[in-house]
């Protein structure tokens, strides 16, 4: 299906069972939250999807199960994140098999790469394949930065590359990004605390991690601020702050899988190495969790409203 990259997209988690193995039933509770709620698009094999621990095989099956259960409702995007070149147009070839509608890019995995190497990979991977892309730029995380010199080089050549998930934690560059590229690439924020201040400097939209656990609230923050009803968003964003700041943590996994647990919509069940939550580090959030639900709040309808691209 076509693919528009704007609004609300999850960067959903990857459910396993307590024997380690894929748990694709509540895979799909989770994701039929994300649809009920109104996202636009479901993200997998990100960092919340533990995409370093899953086999090829799994990711194949994530992938074939998520455009089974969203039924082209919303476009499937999958992450690619690797090592090698050649193993990055394998894995983009595999995503557009098994059904995908686009794929999100990461810089080469373990091995710094400079700019002409990293221009380079994202060029031979784009000009693998005819699926929309979306470049995932977090130097603080990951090391490399995407810089608009090297966005100059790739939008020239890669007409497939067309959205930018921006995690540089800098507000100003998404103006920056506006005023040298205009509309010619989209862009989604991809920082959960970082979310509603993209919305207001321009952002397209959000590919957000508390949505696993809250997609309603998630969605009523996009929507309202682009309708215009920024005291509302405001509102509903500062409730959920807190929550949010679960999404900036070396344990973000562990965090957004017990916020899962606690709305029902998900296990705790991680991959090893990592392990769940335990003792003073387990207790602190979920009291975070716990004051969030019980100061949930109540929704606008925020499904109908005049929300402006």
């Amino acid at each position: 299906m076509s693919l528009q990259w704007e609004g609300v997209m999850p960067a959903v988690t990857t459910k396993f069972t307590d024997q380690d193995t894929l748990d694709l039933v509540n895979f799909e509770v989770n994701i039929h939250a994300q649809l009920k709620a109104g996202v636009n698009g479901i993200i997998l094999g990100g960092t919340l999807g533990e995409a370093s621990t899953l086999t090829d095989d799994e990711k194949r099956t994530i992938v074939r199960k998520a455009v089974e259960i969203v039924d082209g409702k919303v476009p499937v995007v999958m992450n690619i994140a690797e090592q090698t070149t050649s193993g990055a147009i394998d894995a983009a070839k595999k995503a557009k098999e098994d059904g995908a509608s686009g794929l999100m890019m990461l810089p080469p995995m373990r091995y710094k790469a400079d700019d002409r190497e990293t221009v380079t990979y994202f060029k031979k991977v784009a000009n693998s394949t005819s699926l929309p892309i979306m470049i995932y730029n977090n130097p603080v995380d990951y090391g490399i930065e995407v810089t608009l010199d090297m966005f100059e080089e790739l939008l020239r050549d890669c007409p497939n590359i067309q959205a930018v998930k921006e995690s540089t934690r800098d507000l100003s560059n998404i103006t920056r990004i506006k005023n040298r590229f205009g509309d010619r690439l989209a862009i989604l924020s991809g920082v959960d605390t970082l979310a509603l201040e993209s919305v207001f400097m321009g952002a397209d939209g959000w590919v957000a991690g508390l949505v696993c656990a809250f997609p309603a609230e998630t969605v009523a923050i996009f929507n309202l601020a682009k309708a215009g009803r920024t005291q509302e968003a405001l509102e509903i964003y500062r409730w959920f702050l807190p929550l949010l700041e679960l999404d900036i943590n070396t344990k973000l996994v562990q965090n957004i899988k017990l916020a899962e647990v606690a709305t029902g919509i998900g296990t705790e069940n991680v991959r090893e190495p990592r392990l769940p939550l335990y003792g003073a580090e387990r207790e602190k959030v979920l009291s975070i969790i716990e004051k969030g639900l019980k100061t949930r709040p109540t929704l606008p309808d925020y499904k109908n409203l005049n929300v402006v691209a």
